[in-house]
């Protein structure tokens, strides 16, 4: 008899519904790439799904959250539309940002998402400011702040380190270690590679999580959430996942082998992993086959309307500009 997990089955519903939506919506992000209907830099989330909606469950919503430009899942999971984000993907006017800030800089004050960031690292230490917001203004919020084992060798996450422990602030540095940084595995890029440690001479805890199993996720998240909430500063959680795609749209990901992907693909996929343990829970096959089809319809829904939307008007090219 399998052992039965201390989550509700709303909980396992809500973890599945949310990383399949996220698979999905990438997917069809890739099919309208190759189209042509999303140009300049689109880089997507799958294989990493686990990681956000594991996260994100631990948060309230008026907790922040900031990241790089491997962004849809995060806006996803924290509520936003996925139309708005199917339309600013294909720059068009009804996107959050009004089509023009396409795949890597979107933003919901709404939803407390502070945006995707083209700038490797640089929303660490934006990241690190919201923090500082939330204990200057008195407010018992955290601000998550993701960024890859690529951004992760950059001297402002440092600087950033250093501020935050100083001031004790109530953020979580969430690295996404997918392994790969663009082209360069971790091992060659970086002289030590538990980077859960890099905190250690800033006196920040931090420990490596499964990114695969969103329940282990969301059980590190508590834990995390809890530390900076209680005043105690920082945490740096390293994600141990695998991204299945290339870093954007335009690599073929040759630096690694076919093995070593279909391998993670087979024995270590997030989902069909909580798939696997929901389905012990009594969880039928129908009840996530209904989630499936109303998934897949909500995402056929999202790219009819993204190519519905108009473009933005030519005058737009002349607002949201800062002028010295």
């Amino acid at each position: 008899m399998a052992k039965k997990l201390p989550y509700s089955r709303d909980v396992l519903l809500s973890f599945y519904r949310d990383m399949v939506s996220i698979r999905r919506f990438e997917e069809r992000a890739g099919q309208l790439y190759g189209m042509g209907l999303i140009g300049g830099f689109c880089h997507l989330y799958i294989g990493q799904e686990g990681v956000v909606v594991g996260m994100q469950a631990a948060l309230t919503p008026d907790d922040a959250i900031i990241t790089s430009y491997r962004d849809h899942g995060h806006m996803l999971a924290c509520g936003m539309d996925p139309k708005g984000v199917m339309a600013e993907l294909t720059g068009r006017r009804d996107g959050y940002s009004r089509g023009k800030g396409g795949s890597m800089h979107m933003f919901s004050r709404e939803k407390n998402f502070f945006g995707g960031h083209g700038i490797v690292g640089a929303q660490v230490p934006l990241g690190t400011g919201i923090a500082f917001n939330y204990q200057y203004r008195k407010q018992n919020n955290v601000c998550v702040t993701y960024l890859g084992d690529g951004a992760v060798n950059q001297g402002q996450v440092y600087e950033s380190f250093n501020m935050a422990s100083l001031w004790k602030l109530p953020v979580i540095y969430v690295i996404e270690n997918n392994q790969y940084g663009m082209g360069t595995s971790v091992a060659r890029a970086s002289s030590t590679t538990d980077l859960y440690r890099r905190g250690a001479g800033f006196d920040i805890p931090g420990w490596a999580v499964d990114g695969m199993n969103v329940l282990t996720v969301y059980e590190a998240a508590k834990e995390a959430v809890a530390h900076c909430k209680s005043g105690k500063g920082p945490v740096i959680l390293e994600m141990k996942t695998y991204r299945y795609r290339g870093h954007s749209m335009s690599d073929p990901a040759k630096y690694r082998t076919k093995e070593e992907l279909e391998s993670m693909k087979e024995k270590h996929d997030v989902i069909e992993t909580l798939r696997s343990l929901i389905l012990e829970q009594g969880i039928t096959e129908g009840d996530l086959g209904a989630i499936d089809k109303d998934i897949k319809e909500i995402m056929a829904e999202a790219v009819t309307f993204a190519k519905e939307s108009p473009e933005p008007d030519v005058s737009e090219l002349w607002t949201d500009i800062l002028v010295a």
